[in-house]
């Protein structure tokens, strides 16, 4: 097939075991992924939304399959277009209206669902039947990480656990099932029946009279899902940097571990990125008031990324434990 009439014709190509020929579910795959992007995914993205949970998998798939069969086959049946490494939407496709190309989304989703049900009727998943078309959808709503401390696929195994343990008398219906890397999982055992989805909800805890929960957009130099930076409005030194959790919690010892995981990350970029501003910075201090006797008067958990430079105080030894006077020499 070269070309599509029209639009009701191209989702009867798409649906039918004689129109998308399928050996797997790679096609339907690397075309929803290419539609979900915008329009376009590169070669490495693909081969991730092929890999699902299983990021050792990746590299496989980048250099063995993305190319040789649901890519060469999508373009022959003028759906995609290759540029390098970059497949982009075919003019039929990339011209249709949103609502046309939810429609072609849900029937690739269903000729995934039909596949997986049929190949995978008892997937493999912490000992227990759970069908492939399930593990599909749990794994795809935690997009890719870890429900509990927010570990990437691309890091570490991702299983689908049972909220209620089977051995308790859980389901393997959706709602009783959540993404958890290899580690959570083993920490988790059947003893255990939290529900990390609901855990999620915490995150988006706001306060209307906390500054930092109402902090400008102007203000943010970073971010990523669970935690932002900003520089200091008081700043101790030059590009003196916050990093916080998004979500409004008063103390650090009270972050999920996914949170204090975002805040590390934010940390190091934002130090490559001070010491690419500033080739003065030779040094930093780390810091977290934890109460008000600590010094905290924003009752927002924040950690400071504080610069330093040679010169910058006539004496440095003793860093933080100059907090109490004549602490700081020793």
């Amino acid at each position: 097939m070269n070309s599509v009439n029209n639009f009701q014709e191209l989702l009867r190509f798409l649906s039918s075991k004689t129109g998308l020929r399928m050996s797997h579910i790679y096609k339907p795959v690397m075309l929803l992924g290419v539609i979900r992007r915008g329009g376009s995914a590169t070669r490495t993205q693909i081969a991730e939304d092929f890999a699902l949970s299983d990021s050792e998998q990746i590299a496989y798939y980048k250099s063995k399959v993305v190319h040789r069969m649901p890519g060469v086959r999508l373009v022959r049946d003028g759906l995609l277009e290759k540029h390098g490494e970059v497949y982009s939407l075919a003019p039929q496709l990339a011209q249709l209206n949103k609502h046309q190309l939810e429609q072609i989304c849900a029937v690739l989703e269903q000729r995934i669902t039909d596949y997986l049900d049929v190949r995978y009727p008892f997937g493999e998943s912490n000992n227990d039947a759970v069908r492939g078309s399930i593990r599909y959808q749990v794994l795809k709503a935690a997009g890719g990480r870890c429900e509990l401390c927010g570990a990437s696929s691309k890091d570490i195994q991702i299983d689908v656990d049972h909220i209620v343990p089977r051995a308790n008398g859980g389901s393997n219906e959706v709602e009783n099932l959540q993404a958890l890397c290899r580690t959570c999982n083993a920490q988790k055992r059947d003893r255990d029946d939290t529900n990390i989805r609901e855990m999620q909800a915490e995150y988006s805890v706001k306060s209307s009279s906390c500054v930092f929960c109402e902090l400008p957009a102007e203000r943010i130099v970073a971010e990523n899902e669970l935690a932002l930076a900003f520089r200091d409005g008081f700043p101790v030194t030059p590009l003196h940097t916050l990093v916080i959790p998004k979500r409004h919690v008063a103390d650090y010892f009270a972050l999920h571990q996914a949170e204090v995981t975002a805040i590390n990350r934010l940390l190091q970029s934002q130090r490559l990125d001070l010491l690419k501003r500033d080739d003065s910075i030779e040094g930093f201090n780390v810091g977290i008031n934890s109460g008000e006797v600590a010094g905290q008067t924003i009752f927002h958990a924040h950690v400071h990324l504080i610069p330093r430079r040679s010169g910058d105080v006539e004496e440095p030894r003793g860093g933080i434990r100059h907090l109490i006077p004549g602490k700081g020499n020793y």
